[in-house]
């Protein structure tokens, strides 16, 4: 039985899908687009992710002058499993309460040392709004020890986008075809239940993290995941593992250009489907490719998204800035997100320039909310929204963090030379397709 059971959670999130009385039903983020852990939707505003001290100790300690290029921290929950009444194990969030919550190592990777357990408490959404209550039946003590015997967790998601995801590359396993949900999303979600019903008999409640939903203001969120820096492995990386990163980066663009492709969604207007790529398409890629990668990011199937060229690179500048004043921060193995709207407010345009899509076409690949003619008018000057953040700091380090014994002089060169190839390239790509 999950030690929390007992517990009140008290108000939940907005759309926060309720488990029984008590907790909030966690469900898979159907736009996570790299990473390996699964990022798990928590509420509207919010996700979360398996706790690593470190990097919940690092978004406790950011310079003011960052938060604006990541995601508001907004504590810990603790996660347990339950059964529902069909047999399926669901992933379910609780208060997070210190003496009840068993001590949180490094579920997702695995060779790191061990880390003190979090002393930040649960912070919650403002917004009462709830899903239609759901009533699984808790797992009992006598099927504690047999977790292993039940059925596999629920994989057939409970969010679902209006708008279906296309892998280009096969690395997924999973059909292109009518799915809802980015594929790699549900590939990292199905490998963390793994590893967390692996070590089932030994803990009874893991801590996650609760993020800010970087992408909640975006109607047709166009992602792409960008690791940054020249070297991706931690100060605390044993040998093998720092080999092993550090051949991942030679052999990629990571080397020459300081950034590289760990995964991306862009909406396309044309045939009204995400285009997706993963991370094993962005490590094969040669500089040329990750131009080519890039401008596939821009192109909406259409025309090439141009507005978004003075935002994104606003942005950019301004982060280069902001990191270029942090002395001993170093990001390894971090990553950056670009985020814009799929949900063009020119999309009518596209349709009346392009005679020859016929309008039942438009109309059933193009969601009604594209043509709702809702946003800002067609031909408005107004700039499109655009995001940029940074993610992933459970290798970060600073000088008096953690008492790190390894203590770095200047700003993060690496992650600095990533950011200008990509404002490098962007400018170039501008100028060549005014």
């Amino acid at each position: 039985m999950c030690v929390c059971q007992t517990m009140e959670v008290g108000k939940y999130g907005k759309n926060a899908t309720r488990s029984g009385d008590r907790g909030v039903l966690l469900e898979p983020f159907i736009h996570q687009v790299g990473g390996h852990s699964s990022m798990m939707r928590y509420d509207d505003h919010t996700v979360c992710k398996p706790l690593i001290t470190r990097e919940q100790r690092f978004y406790e300690s950011l310079p003011p002058e960052m938060k604006e290029f990541t995601p508001e921290y907004k504590g810990v929950v603790s996660v347990c499993f339950e059964g529902d009444s069909d047999g399926y194990i669901n992933l379910v969030a609780y208060p997070y309460v210190e003496n009840e919550a068993l001590e949180q190592d490094d579920m997702p990777e695995r060779d790191q040392p061990r880390r003190k357990h979090s002393r930040r408490s649960l912070h919650r959404s403002s917004s009462g709004t709830e899903h239609k209550e759901e009533k699984p039946g808790l797992a009992s003590d006598s099927t504690e020890s047999s977790i292993q015997e039940t059925k596999s967790p629920r994989v057939d998601l409970h969010l679902h986008s209006d708008v279906p995801f296309q892998m280009l590359d096969g690395n997924s396993g999973l059909s292109s075809e009518k799915i809802s949900y980015n594929p790699w999303s549900l590939r990292c979600h199905k490998q963390q239940l793994s590893r967390m019903r692996s070590e089932s008999k030994d803990r009874k409640l893991y801590k996650f993290l609760l993020l800010e939903n970087v992408v909640h203001h975006f109607k047709l969120p166009c992602v792409l995941d960008l690791k940054m820096g020249t070297r991706q492995h931690g100060d605390d990386a044993s040998e093998e593992k720092a080999a092993r990163q550090m051949k991942k980066c030679e052999q990629s663009t990571s080397a020459t250009l300081g950034v590289r492709v760990c995964g991306m969604q862009v909406y396309q207007l044309d045939t009204g489907h995400y285009l997706c790529r993963n991370k094993y398409y962005g490590r094969g890629l040669s500089i040329e490719g990750f131009r080519n990668a890039l401008y596939q990011y821009l192109h909406n199937g259409i025309e090439l998204r141009k507005d978004l060229f003075e935002p994104v690179l606003a942005k950019l500048r301004s982060l280069k800035a902001v990191l270029e004043r942090q002395a001993s921060y170093r990001f390894y193995s971090s990553s950056l997100l670009i985020i814009y709207d799929g949900k063009d407010s020119r999309a009518g345009m596209f349709v009346e320039r392009r005679p020859e899509m016929r309008l039942k076409r438009v109309d059933s690949s193009v969601p009604e909310s594209l043509q709702d003619g809702g946003g800002t008018e067609p031909g408005s000057s107004a700039q499109p929204k655009v995001d940029v953040r940074m993610i992933d700091f459970a290798h970060s380090t600073f000088k008096g963090f953690r008492d790190d014994p390894t203590v770095h002089d200047g700003p993060d060169m690496g992650y600095v030379f990533g950011l200008e190839s990509l404002i490098n390239i962007m400018e170039q790509m501008r100028e060549e397709n005014q």
